[in-house]
């Protein structure tokens, strides 16, 4: 059950600094969570405005836009920043054509490698995060900075080294705190230290209590190192970057600030995510509705050209084509993974490698093994209304949506055991199966072993008891995997990094929760950083929304 949170009493404005944003531009899980997290903390009274990079969609969807600032030298580009509304979404639009009016992926070159500029390019959009966040913009100015993986982790680094350039004229400068977000820590942004001045980064910042990591720049690490607060995507995951196995070099540095650090799974928009109204299923159904979903594998069977038969055990992979997604096991694997009458969809992009190896799985497994190269929207909702299983082997996983949208959907996932995977699945041993709580299947360590192991478990159970098959899928459609209570625990976040008591009355700028609605872990927590820090309340009132 959704916790009883009421709104801020004057609404605390967010800049919320991402590289990509559903419906406008999207090539993972980034995009979604930037896409619905303002609506979900928009109830609370945290009002959410988006700098985004002026790709072409970007552009083409803005609604009665109007320039507020044009920048004649944005680390040597030219630049316009919009504001504009786009359906119910805020935006300040970052148009500089000569880094991001490009088609495509945003960061990729039609070849499949980096636009080798993309350094200056999210430079740009990191520096323009820090002008606004210091009142460079006559029409608003956010309480709170909220960055979003490497491509905004200068933000917070911009922020220290120009309140140092300051000198003694630093108090003329806001402090706006930064909150940021690790959405996977393998992308770190690394590029040469000889870029230094392009990014516009003093001499300084080449050290490492500032940009340097292992002889080069990290915009992440800059962000993790000067953020006044650090989020990542889920709690295991959280544990786990800690670690020198999963830490990717940064687990010294996270470790050193885990006092900063905690783990907020995400959400879906449970709106998006509906099968009983989704545009992209064939046959629409309630969730947990089981029997309505029959009618959508006949169709994915079709359209995909497998056999068309209902007894098939059909499994789905949407997905990333990558080594990290453990996608690169499937030639080792898919010979005893077909067994039993299964068939397999996968849907996705990624590893050129990768790929032409699952188009010759195609041509050797034709009408059991079928693959669609290329990222689809459709396809990614479609799959997990029809299949009856969704395989996700990922070697190492922040948080991962698509075992939320599997639950959701009633396709039972079969997914490794590591990060947002391990924290949303409840695997079906036999105690949770007694229990009746199991929603998928989990498997450790990743590699063909355990992966043929975990698939044959689950196709067992579909054979021999259906009944309880369909438990595990209407256990999954009762889930809450929408935002309702992992934006709560922003809004706590927010608050504290604010210096506002969440509990305190409702006479100022605070939330209020009701006694007996807040979750223990929260109350608990919250009272030890009470006790640790003891923040001061705000003298300054927040400013009204533009």
């Amino acid at each position: 059950m959704a916790t009883a949170l009421s709104p801020f009493v004057s609404p605390i404005r967010l800049l919320s600094v991402t590289s990509e944003m559903f419906p406008f531009v999207k090539t993972g899980g980034l995009g979604d969570v930037a896409g619905s997290l303002p609506m979900a903390l928009a109830r609370y009274g945290v009002n959410v405005t988006t700098l985004l990079p002026g790709y072409r969609p970007v552009m083409a969807a803005m609604e009665d836009r109007r320039a507020v600032a044009h920048l004649p030298d944005l680390l040597g580009h030219a630049a316009t920043l919009w504001a504009a509304r786009a359906g119910d979404v805020d935006l300040l639009v970052l148009d500089a054509p000569t880094l991001f009016d490009r088609p495509g992926n945003p960061y990729m070159c039609p070849d499949g490698q980096d636009w080798p500029d993309n350094g200056v390019r999210f430079a740009a959009l990191s520096r323009m995060a820090a002008n606004i966040a210091q009142g460079q913009l006559a029409c608003y100015r956010p309480d709170l900075v909220h960055a979003h993986d490497w491509q905004a982790g200068l933000t917070a680094a911009y922020l220290h080294y120009d309140r140092m350039a300051a000198g003694d004229d630093a108090a003329a400068i806001p402090r706006i705190p930064v909150v940021q977000t690790i959405h996977n820590l393998a992308f770190q942004g690394r590029f040469p230290a000889s870029s230094m001045a392009e990014f516009g980064l003093p001499p300084q910042a080449f050290s490492v209590e500032g940009c340097e990591c292992y002889g080069a720049i990290s915009f992440l690490k800059a962000g993790l190192y000067f953020a006044d607060r650090i989020t990542t995507v889920s709690p295991t995951y959280a544990h786990e970057i800690q670690t020198p196995e999963g830490g990717m070099g940064l687990d010294g540095l996270l470790r050193q600030r885990r006092d900063r650090l905690e783990g907020i799974l995400n959400g879906i928009s449970t709106d998006i995510w509906n099968p009983a109204s989704d545009p992209a299923v064939h046959f629409p159904y309630m969730p947990g509705d089981t029997l309505g979903r029959a009618p959508n594998k006949r169709a994915l069977q079709a359209e995909f050209g497998l056999a068309a038969d209902p007894d098939a055990f059909v499994i789905g992979i949407v997905s990333r084509l990558t080594e990290q997604k453990g996608i690169d096991l499937l030639p080792q694997v898919t010979g005893n993974l077909l067994a039993g009458n299964t068939q397999i969809i996968v849907v996705g992009e990624g590893d050129r490698e990768i790929e032409r190896s699952l188009v010759a799985l195609q041509q050797r497994f034709a009408g059991r093994f079928a693959c669609r190269i290329g990222y689809s929207e459709r396809l990614g909702h479609r799959v997990p209304s029809a299949v009856d299983a969704l395989l996700i082997p990922s070697r190492f996983e922040p948080c991962g949506l698509t075992q939320l949208s599997a639950l959701r959907y009633g396709a039972v996932p079969v997914a490794s055991r590591v990060g947002g995977l391990a924290d949303t699945i409840v695997d079906a041993n036999p105690a949770a199966m007694a229990h009746g709580v199991a929603t998928g299947f989990l498997f450790s360590p990743v590699d063909a072993s355990t992966l043929v192991t975990a698939v044959s478990r689950a196709r067992m159970l579909y054979r021999r008891n259906r009944r309880a098959w369909r438990q595990l899928q209407v256990n999954g459609a009762a889930c809450d995997v929408s935002w309702n209570e992992h934006a709560v625990h922003y809004v706590m976040l927010f608050a504290d990094v604010l210096g506002l008591d969440p509990y305190a009355a409702a006479t100022s700028n605070v939330i209020c929760l009701p006694s007996g609605q807040q979750p223990r872990r929260m109350q608990r927590e919250a009272r030890r950083r009470r006790i640790a820090r003891r923040p001061p309340r705000l003298s300054w009132p927040l400013a009204a929304p533009h």
